[in-house]
């Protein structure tokens, strides 16, 4: 079995029990009187992460293996998510921001990044369950004895998800 073959099967597999847990938590939302799309679930993320962000940032959030190197054209290349980069760094404000409006920085001209904008393609909702997603891809990674998750919750005090967003 070659390698692709592999890979996809992996990713069948990951979209089959998404499928499976999404449809579950579909229904102990309604049971629980939350409206549909407005998931707050991690694991309903990991689809939409899957369809479009697993391509650059791996399957499980690995990132590119020489993320930390620029390409030749100057980008960077797609770091992990799952708390070996430093995404965790970052306030969920500045998250979303990145992820709807793409990697760019507008403050930082010198940063180059090929994060595409995904604000055109995916809802406000969509971007919120794939960083609730990636943020579970952290659990038991540290920083100086403290959680990167608690690390994270904190920056993200001053700089939440938007407001019309959650």
């Amino acid at each position: 079995m070659s390698r692709h073959d592999v890979l996809f099967l992996l990713l069948l597999g990951i979209a089959l029990l998404a499928l499976v847990l999404g449809a579950a938590g579909c229904l102990n939302r309604e049971d629980a009187g939350v409206e549909p799309g407005d998931s707050t679930e991690p694991h309903v993320g990991m689809a939409v992460f899957q369809a479009n962000c697993a391509e650059c940032h791996g399957v499980a959030g690995e990132g590119h293996a020489d993320w930390q190197n620029r390409n030749p054209d100057g980008t960077l290349r797609p770091p992990p998510l799952n708390g070996d980069g430093h995404t965790w760094h970052h306030a969920d404000g500045i998250l979303y921001r990145i992820v709807d409006q793409g990697g760019a920085i507008p403050s930082q001209p010198d940063f180059k990044s090929g994060m595409p904008a995904f604000g055109e393609k995916l809802s406000d909702q969509e971007i919120i369950d794939v960083l609730l997603y990636i943020k579970t891809l952290w659990h038991g990674k540290v920083y100086s004895d403290v959680s990167i998750e608690d690390l994270q919750a904190r920056r993200s005090i001053a700089d939440p998800f938007p407001a019309a967003a959650s």
